[in-house]
């Protein structure tokens, strides 16, 4: 297995490092799927298409103290695969609305974020209400590790002081304190488990 990912690694290495010597005549850019991709021409007339792969994570085995401990990573994990594509959709969109909402008055901004909450409804409100406490647990954590702030900060900043009252309030009803956000080392087990997931977007 480590000779593969050696061989592999290597490939892509000199694939990058031979991409960086192809003359501009022979590279352009193709959109595949709405991804932009480089395209570059061999010397022998071949076609390659060169992509920026996501990060991976290689660890070592996970130890633990006792079996209720591995439990519960197990449990974690098995949750954080669930919440996964709604942590990662959650930050694209976030990262969307900053860069769409730079430049508009204040008035604008709100009316643009109500319209987008009401779509955003539509679409998840269904599936969000179908998660255990421990799976909203976790899909709060990641979006707070990623954002490194709590969700009370965020829904301040997006809806404003009141509506964030409200949801504090709510919360607290759960046994959420949406004003404390992720701290590592209060929760040992989540933070190897996020370690695992990354949910970052890039403009």
């Amino acid at each position: 297995m480590k000779k593969l990912l050696l061989a592999s690694l290597t490939i892509v290495s000199a694939t990058c490092l031979y991409a960086q010597e192809i003359p501009e005549d022979r590279r352009k850019t193709v959109v595949i799927d709405g991804n932009i991709l480089t395209q570059i021409i061999t010397e022998n007339g071949d076609t390659l298409l060169m992509a920026n792969l996501d990060d991976i994570s290689i660890s070592s085995p996970r130890t633990f103290k006792n079996r209720d401990e591995y439990l519960l990573y197990m449990k974690y994990r098995r949750y954080a695969l669930v919440v996964y594509p709604y942590a990662k959709e959650a930050i694209r969109i976030f990262r969307e609305t900053e860069r769409a909402t730079t430049e508009m008055k204040e008035r604008e901004r709100k009316r643009y974020i109500r319209k987008l909450q009401r779509e955003l409804e539509t679409e998840f409100e269904k599936p969000l209400r179908n998660l255990t406490r421990t799976q909203g647990y976790i899909l709060v954590r990641m979006v707070e590790r990623e954002l490194d702030t709590n969700i009370y900060e965020l829904i301040k900043s997006l809806r404003g002081g009141m509506t964030a009252s409200y949801w504090g309030t709510f919360s607290r009803f759960y046994g959420f304190n949406l004003k404390e956000g992720y701290e590592v080392g209060k929760d040992p087990i989540l933070d190897v488990v996020l370690q695992d997931f990354d949910i970052s977007y890039k403009l």
